[in-house]
């Protein structure tokens, strides 16, 4: 027969400082490995959703970002004649012929530098973005020193906001407007008119093409197009994937940067909940040999202890998830390591890291009391009630 959970319950509120401290121990840990997979998991969904599933990217072959592609003028001309592209009901092509530059701009509170992206877009740029809006202001005019800065840009960077001059290429631009890109990498950007961007940079080539597909299951057929066109040293994908990619490297760290804390950290969870565990069968001999002496088996008396130190861990783990949810209100900005620009994003828990937590936490409690309930299940009826 088992033992009752009420008489595990009464044992845990009868300790009820070293099981607190047990339990801090547990959710500082679940917080630190919860909090670290929230970072990994914001900056890949800022990313992706950076992306549109019929949204295609053109950018040179081999280049792993916009920053390292050059597309000759030639060159997207081509590719902006490509039959597959949607049209508007004017006939207007659903393309972009884009630029994409590092700036180093200083921070509004300390004056320290930063890169930060600016791009150059055709006309239809705007379109192919629909999760970007022009909150204040207005949208830049084609041929004019205009900008438009993110939002989170004109909160973060000296020079970016609205009604602000800024001297970038060796000529003064006017912010005439912030836009909002929801959870987008868009909006740690700075958008200007693709050809006044290229001749204040001296520039001769772009950086990527987009355009958006008319039949999105078309996709293959102007991957196979670009691909053996002779004239053309490019390579199609789609949007959606190809910022996908670029969380890869940063989420992949992160991911395993906050396995090895807490990991660390776990083993002086699992130790302290050791300890405990140990405290309580030597405090109890005398009420395991009762136990024994009732009838309930060496077996009862394990899954007893293991029940207690996984309610612990499950307890600290819960206690560290809530912590954790409390980042979500905190918005943070780093560098993505492979465009080396500025990224803004937020801590996003999801119900695959709650899951992945609480697990942790009930191996941490698992792992810390097993030994312990091996030793009160040894225990010898005739050895324990000399205790008594």
């Amino acid at each position: 027969m088992a033992v009752p959970f009420y008489y595990i319950h009464r044992n845990l509120r009868a300790r009820r400082v070293t099981t607190l401290l047990t339990i801090g121990g547990m959710a500082l840990v679940v917080f630190v490995f919860a909090t670290m997979r929230m970072l990994a998991e914001g900056i890949k969904q800022t990313l992706v959703d950076t992306g549109r599933g019929d949204n295609v990217m053109v950018i040179r072959r081999s280049a792993e970002t916009e920053v390292q592609s050059s597309v000759e003028r030639e060159q997207a001309a081509i590719v902006e004649s490509l039959p597959h592209i949607a049209q508007g009901a004017a006939g207007e092509r659903f393309a972009s012929k884009e630029l994409l530059v590092l700036l180093v701009l200083a921070k509004r509170e300390s004056g320290k530098p930063s890169n930060v992206t600016i791009r150059g877009l055709s006309t239809p740029g705007l379109r192919l973005r629909p999760q970007v809006r022009v909150v204040q202001g207005r949208m830049f005019r084609p041929g004019t020193s205009e900008i438009i800065a993110g939002v989170k840009i004109a909160q973060s960077f000296s020079g970016t906001g609205l009604g602000e001059r800024i001297r970038l290429g060796g000529r003064e631009w006017t912010v005439v407007g912030l836009f909002d890109a929801g959870n987008s990498g868009f909006g740690s950007e700075i958008w200007g008119d693709v050809d006044q961007l290229m001749q204040a940079f001296r520039r001769n080539a772009y950086s990527s093409v987009i355009f958006r597909l008319a039949d999105r299951h078309s996709f293959e057929s102007v991957q196979l197009r670009i691909n053996k066109d002779p004239r053309l040293t490019l390579e199609a994908k789609p949007e959606i994937e190809f910022y996908a990619e670029q969380s890869e490297v940063m989420s992949n760290f992160l991911t395993i940067l906050g396995t090895t804390l807490s990991i660390t950290f776990a083993i002086g969870a699992v130790l302290g909940a050791m300890i405990t565990m140990y405290s309580s069968v030597a405090e109890r001999t005398s009420e395991i040999a009762t136990l024994r002496a009732l009838g309930f088996r060496r077996r009862d008396i394990l899954s007893a202890f293991i029940t207690e130190s996984c309610l612990l861990g499950l307890v600290g783990g819960t206690l560290g998830i809530l912590l954790a949810s409390l980042m979500q209100t905190v918005s943070v900005s780093t560098m993505n390591w492979q465009t080396f620009a500025e990224l803004s994003f937020d801590f996003t828990l999801t119900p695959a890291i709650v899951m992945e937590s609480l697990v942790f936490a009930l191996v941490m409690g698992l792992a810390g009391g097993l030994l312990p309930a091996l030793r009160a299940a040894r225990l010898r009826i005739a050895e324990a009630l000399r205790y008594a």
